[in-house]
């Protein structure tokens, strides 16, 4: 797998689709602080880390819904492992004018675009959620 953030971008995305409530990914430190992000802004219930039968951290992802449609209606992966997008302190994008939320993967630790500014700094944008 190339792309294990986008990879999981996509399994939301498709568990949304077909209504399901969790999803299962397989567990790493950046798919970990993007749901914490996602779970700070209200986008997901939260998640689980457990370990499979074979030993490998796997996360349970508790998806959110509002009167049976998905609360993320939008979810973008902006930088890629063959393109990567850096924006500094005041070039962080904002989506749907401050509607949606831009993740950023910064020296302080991956946060969402509005902590960013308040900290004063820039980074990676791994993606964007509206």
């Amino acid at each position: 797998m190339n792309d294990p953030l986008g990879d999981m971008l996509t399994r939301i995305r498709n568990a949304q689709m077909r209504g399901k409530s969790t999803v299962r990914t397989p567990g790493s430190k950046l798919r970990a602080w993007v749901l914490d992000v996602l779970a700070a802004e209200g986008y997901i219930r939260g998640y689980e880390t457990s370990v499979d039968p074979d030993g490998h951290p796997v996360l349970e992802i508790s998806l959110k819904y509002y009167d049976g449609t998905p609360v993320i209606r939008e979810l973008k992966r902006v930088s890629t492992p063959g393109r990567r997008v850096y924006a500094g302190k005041n070039d962080i994008p904002q989506v749907r004018q401050g509607l949606g939320v831009s993740i950023v993967s910064t020296p302080k630790g991956v946060m969402s675009d509005a902590a960013a500014r308040a900290a004063n700094v820039g980074g990676e944008v791994l993606c964007t959620v509206f």
